[in-house]
């Protein structure tokens, strides 16, 4: 067992209800069939970066966090295109994301890698335990009405942009373009949940495992510093330095030179310098990580020496139970053949 929290009875797969999300990623690999054009090929890419930022920008940096600012329109228009990401809409992402900051990395946390790395990069999403969206955590953005709309209706938008891509490259763009590149931008999601709390470097002090990873932010435009995100979640920009690579926070830049948004936020000087571990700050997230694991093995050591014991002793009360059973039938034997001697002596 590579994970420290055991999971609630109710984080079961539902495997009946997770049939749609196991056959779109056989319909991903339906271009073998109809192979790749070259039009199919440039829209996967397309659609593939750009429902990245959508998700990145729209459902984690604004809805979730509030990291910048926006007028109603473009906060539909990053609502729809993040939907069509095919994620659920933009009040569920925002409300569960919102808990895993909350409770990161405990028992609470609906996607903590404590509890298994499959969990946290996409069991978690196939339990029924968290199909509901919790509108008490986000309040401020269920108060407007065309949210409410992309919530209730999030699988319009990717069924708009599948018809598009059928129409624009054929077979090949469905298959390829669309289906292919939804199970990539999925699962580029699903990394950050999952490998940014496992493997990676920690600049700052955090009360969880986050880390940074160079390849996560390829792969997600700018979503792998998730170190420096976990440590200043209201940030706007997730790579703190200018080697730190995030094109989401360039693109949401220059849409502020338009207008489009405003107010994107960053840390202080002083908070960039603080809590910094290489400096002696005490790593208290992975002290309690480890802490967990130690726990975990004792309690499972304790389980399996109990269970040990237990097994000891039922075997000993089974051998004094046969011994006793043993010794009852021989002296029944013995009597037998005690009283057929004395009837012999008799005669």
């Amino acid at each position: 067992m590579n994970h420290t929290l055991e999971r609630a009875p109710d984080e079961k797969v539902n495997w009946a209800t997770s049939i749609p999300f196991i056959l779109i990623h056989v319909l991903a690999f339906g271009w073998i069939f109809t192979g790749v054009t070259v039009e199919a090929a440039i829209l996967c890419f397309v659609n593939y970066y750009v429902r990245v930022f959508f998700i990145t920008a729209g459902y984690h940096r604004y809805f979730s966090h509030k990291a910048f600012k926006a007028s109603r329109p473009v906060a539909f228009l990053l609502a729809v295109g993040g939907a069509s990401a095919a994620q659920k809409g933009p009040l569920w992402w925002a409300a569960h994301h919102r808990d895993h900051h909350r409770y990161s990395d405990t028992d609470k946390d609906i996607h903590s890698p404590l509890k298994g790395f499959w969990w946290s990069h996409v069991g978690w999403i196939l339990c029924d335990k968290y199909n509901e969206t919790k509108l008490e955590n986000v309040k401020d953005l269920a108060k407007y009405p065309e949210l409410r709309l992309v919530q209730r209706f999030d699988i319009v938008p990717a069924f708009a942009l599948a018809i598009a891509s059928l129409v624009i490259a054929g077979l090949p763009g469905l298959f390829f373009g669309f289906f292919f590149s939804t199970v990539l931008t999925w699962h580029g999601t699903f990394l950050v949940n999952s490998v940014t709390h496992v493997f990676g470097r920690r600049r700052y002090v955090t009360l969880d495992t986050s880390r940074n990873s160079l390849l996560i932010t390829l792969v997600t435009s700018g979503e792998g510093w998730h170190n420096n995100h976990h440590y200043y979640p209201a940030s706007c920009r997730q790579g703190f330095f200018w080697w730190e690579l995030d094109p989401t926070y360039y693109v949401l830049k220059v849409l502020s030179w338009f207008g489009m948004v405003r107010d994107l936020k960053a840390p202080p000087a002083r908070v960039l310098r603080a809590e910094r571990i290489k400096e002696g700050h005490f790593d208290l997230g992975m002290f309690q990580a480890h802490w967990k694991k130690a726990t975990a093995a004792l309690h499972a050591a304790g389980r399996h020496a109990e269970h040990y014991a237990g097994a000891k002793r039922r075997a000993v009360e089974e051998f004094l139970e046969s011994a006793k059973q043993t010794t009852e039938t021989i002296t029944r034997i013995s009597q037998v053949n005690n009283g057929a001697g004395t009837a012999t002596a008799g005669e």
